[in-house]
């Protein structure tokens, strides 16, 4: 599955967030991989996806050229789909470093706002007005 270690639960993670498209492109190429051909119940199973959008992502991925499927009925991960793979770990390494340095900078911000009483912008002008 992803690299991101939630639990996921009718296409929402346990934070009650949904999955983005991406997330469950990865999710069914991931249940794919190092298999030697998976058939639809078992990835609609392990990527808790319904067979409505099981059967859409499917087409998708197809499409793309990120899987295969042969004459059993089973999908393969092409090297396209290994590509991705790999690029998307990339990304969401990356992705969740910015995530935890923008959670800092709002940190930051929320307490630089605790440190200035009444910080609104028509408190300065008061405070102009009563010094003249």
């Amino acid at each position: 599955m992803s690299s991101c270690f939630c639990v996921w639960v009718f296409g929402v993670n346990e934070m009650g967030r949904h999955r983005t498209r991406l997330e469950i492109v990865e999710d069914i190429l991931s249940v794919i991989n190092g298999n030697k051909g998976v058939k639809k119940t078992q990835i609609m199973y392990k990527a808790y996806l319904s067979y409505k959008l099981l059967i859409r992502y499917l087409n998708d991925v197809s499409e793309a050229g990120l899987v295969t499927c042969d004459d059993d009925n089973s999908y393969l991960l092409t090297e396209k789909g290994e590509r991705f793979l790999a690029r998307f770990g990339e990304f969401s390494r990356f992705y969740e470093s910015v995530e935890k340095q923008l959670n800092r900078i709002e940190d930051e911000r929320a307490a630089l706002k605790e440190m200035c009483p009444n910080n609104g912008a028509g408190n300065a002008k008061q405070s102009a007005s009563k010094t003249e």
